[in-house]
């Protein structure tokens, strides 16, 4: 039953001062239907007075060596369009009390000289510079429209500007800048008040935290700096809190209330696998091993995120703990990404087990394979062997998924590269057995931050150690200019038996996209820099048979070249396979490229990563650490770019290429958050809010500790906003 304040809150924005039907229309198009929803349709960014300087202290601070953003506010006086080298460019003169200044665009000036109306006041943001005139200069610099009684009071009395979002269904509707705070305004100084609180009092002490009243009336309008901080912090904490208490939940669950199976090291089995290996394990690896192992043993079931670099050895030490199922009677199952990878991991495993078999004399541990493109015949035999327990390891791909995979007892589940799937598809497999054990691998490593959050359920494993004969793989940054040279290096480097990768984006020509195809590109270069060497191609739209194939004439060592795809970006290791070239490299993610410069540098030998760009500025720029301050606006997508590279240059270390990455993309998109079964993170940044987020596990941790199933009358408050809101993320809390 609803409370009189969620009867208040929940009204509609129809009846709030200046909106009405039409434009209430407009904000429940993007989400906005009560005014509780605009209450929390939080500003964007706010200005702040302390940051906001004249037009002559900006030109002295600017002769005198400062380099970084300001903001002025000033009046529009002229505005023109003007032609430079063959471009258009659109310059505005701005005034103030103390002087004039300028603003250039050279790309949509057609928006902008429909902006920027004379005697208009704006607030300007950006990098200022002098122009060749000695004139202060803002090139595409942000701007926000304020009025002239604005102005005023910030200016004269301290105040702080809030600037939102306007989407154009707003502006369709003739909502701008002004009149959407004043219509925001009316709503925080009205209903502010009966917002309830969100958080236990308990909490909010703790962790010094202002109320959920003050925290939207600071967020919104805030008296001064320090109130704004205290409510930015406020909502970072709680948003940073209930993830957290989502994943301990998570966490308790599967700790608590499953039970799983006590596995243990039963005969000699494992004993003597270690025996047949041709190498010994890294210190690392029989760390790691340690810690599965005790967690198999006991009754809960084991949830693990194994971590390690490209070609670390998570899949050997996830095979011991396969063995390990085995040996107490059960089966287990590796999922893997693509058929490739699937059809590798049963050609080796069975193998291995032939030869445990013969030296050891005892029975050969059967190996199935379980893929999507199989024969009919040979797919109704497997199945029925899952079944049966004929099959004591099974691997496979998402044609493990499928609903006539039954298990008849499944012990161990281990999903390597596991962000590709998504938490319901692993759901789905877990299913499969009375709560197997889970190993979970990445080989992207995974930064602190999120093995906190989306990652905080599981206990964690890192092999921070290669095998002791690997040379760190030298990286490279070019120009395409440079090709001819590394073509002529690649044929060289044959003769000392280096066979190489040559990778590109598309696998034919596509009209939108100026990228490079593998297609084309093999057929030219067979006819030309690659005439007397034996080349091969690979790529997505081969059958799984025709990629295997392609990869197992490579490692025989019939092609010195494979020309390929992202395809090999998950693939089998070929011992003499030391060059990769990878073309368009500025237009590939960074653990894209780690994950590929992987490909390469299996053996002694040393291996080569060689980044290939059609622009010039990443290619000269790349080589070298790039220092986001010092770059305009309008550089951003190419300093995004460039210092990708440049990471890749820099560092073979994937736990600093993940964090780099993470900076640069954020976390909506990047290991399979988005299907993590978590909500969206809105206020917390998983780079900078290390604190917030640690005290905010803390917390949580400690009030799911003793009272897990949130019934203490404190805790009544966090049941009724899981519910509310996070109903939709509880539905996972059993799964890794």
């Amino acid at each position: 039953m609803k409370s009189e304040a969620d009867k208040i809150l929940c009204g509609p924005v129809q009846y709030l001062k200046s909106v009405g039907p039409k434009r209430a229309e407009a904000f429940k198009k993007i989400g906005i239907i009560t005014v509780k929803d605009l209450l929390f349709y939080f500003p964007s960014r706010h200005l702040d007075r302390t940051t906001t300087l004249n037009s002559l202290k900006a030109f002295n601070y600017l002769i005198n060596g400062y380099a970084g953003e300001l903001t002025i506010i000033a009046k529009v006086a002229d505005k023109e369009k003007l032609r430079f080298r063959k471009k258009e460019l659109f310059k505005v003169q701005m005034r103030d009390s103390t002087g004039f200044f300028e603003c250039i665009w050279f790309q949509g000036i057609k928006y902008f000289e429909s902006v920027f109306n004379e005697g208009d006041i704006f607030a300007i943001s950006g990098k200022p510079a002098l122009s060749k005139y000695n004139n202060l200069q803002f090139t595409h610099p942000d701007f926000d429209k304020i009025t002239e009684e604005e102005s005023y009071n910030f200016l004269n009395t301290g105040k702080i500007i809030p600037f939102y979002r306007i989407p154009k269904e707003l502006k369709i509707t003739n909502v701008g800048d002004l009149s959407l705070r004043r219509i925001i305004n009316f709503a925080v100084e009205n209903y502010a008040g009966h917002l309830e609180e969100t958080l236990p009092e308990e909490i909010i002490i703790q962790n010094n935290l202002i109320g959920i009243c003050d925290a939207v009336r600071n967020f919104h309008f805030p008296l001064n700096k320090e109130k704004l901080q205290s409510a930015v912090a406020r909502f970072k904490f709680e948003e940073a809190f209930y993830l957290e208490i989502l994943v301990a939940l998570r966490k308790n669950n599967y700790k608590s209330k499953l039970t799983g199976n006590a596995l243990k090291v039963k005969t000699s089995l494992i004993h003597d696998f270690l025996k047949i290996l041709p190498f010994g394990l890294t210190d690392s690896q029989l760390k790691v091993l340690s810690e599965i192992r005790k967690d198999m043993e006991e009754p809960v079931p084991m949830n693990r995120l194994l971590q390690g670099d490209v070609g670390s050895g998570k899949t050997i030490v996830a095979l011991i703990a396969m063995l390990i199922a085995v040996d107490n009677g059960y089966q287990a199952v590796l999922m893997a990404p693509t058929e490739i990878l699937a059809d590798q991991h049963a050609k080796n495993i069975t193998k291995l087990m032939k030869s445990l078999s013969e030296v050891y004399k005892i029975r050969e541990i059967r190996v199935s394979l379980l893929l999507g493109g199989q024969k009919k015949s040979v797919k109704e035999k497997n199945l029925k062997d899952i079944e049966l327990n004929e099959a004591d390891i099974v691997i496979g791909t998402h044609a493990l998924f499928e609903e006539q995979v039954r298990f008849k007892k499944l012990g161990l589940v281990v999903v390597d590269e596991q962000h590709r799937f998504g938490v319901a598809q692993r759901a789905s497999l877990i299913g499969k057995g009375i709560t197997p054990d889970v190993i979970v691998m990445s080989a992207t490593p995974i930064p602190r931050t999120l093995t906190m959050t989306v990652y905080g359920d599981l206990d964690v494993s890192v092999i921070n150690e290669m095998p002791k004969n690997r040379k760190s793989i030298k990286t490279l940054i070019r120009g395409e200019g440079n090709l001819p040279d590394i073509y002529k290096y690649i044929v060289d480097k044959r003769k000392e038996g280096y066979q190489s990768y040559i990778v590109y984006p598309l696998v034919e020509e596509s009209e939108k996209l100026e990228l490079k195809a593998a297609q084309t590109y093999y057929d030219e270069l067979k006819k030309t820099y690659f005439k007397n060497i034996s080349l091969g191609l690979i790529h997505g739209r081969m059958s799984w048979q025709a990629k295997e194939e392609a990869m197992m004439l490579f490692l025989a060592k019939k092609f010195d070249v494979l020309i390929a795809t992202t395809v090999i970006e998950v693939g089998i290791d070929i011992p003499d396979a030391n060059i990769i070239l990878i073309n368009d490299a500025h237009r590939f993610g960074l653990s894209q490229l780690h994950q590929l410069r992987g490909r390469v540098g299996r053996s002694s030998k040393q291996a080569y990563c060689i980044l290939v760009t059609k622009d010039e500025y990443i290619a000269k720029r790349g080589n070298y650490e790039l220092n986001l301050e010092y770059l305009s606006q309008t550089q951003l997508e190419k300093y995004k770019s460039a210092v990708r590279l440049s990471s890749m240059a820099k560092y073979s270390d994937g736990f600093k290429i993940a964090e780099m990455d993470l900076k640069l993309r954020g976390p909506g998109d990047i290991f399979g958050t988005q299907q993590s079964g978590f909500p969206e993170l809105k206020h917390i940044n998983l780079i900078e809010d290390v604190d917030i987020i640690v005290s905010a596990k803390k917390s949580a941790f400690d009030l799911i500790g003793k009272d897990p199933r949130l019934i203490e009358n404190f805790n009544q408050v966090i049941r009724k906003n899981i519910i509310e809101r996070y109903s939709n993320s509880l539905r996972y809390a059993k799964i890794a």
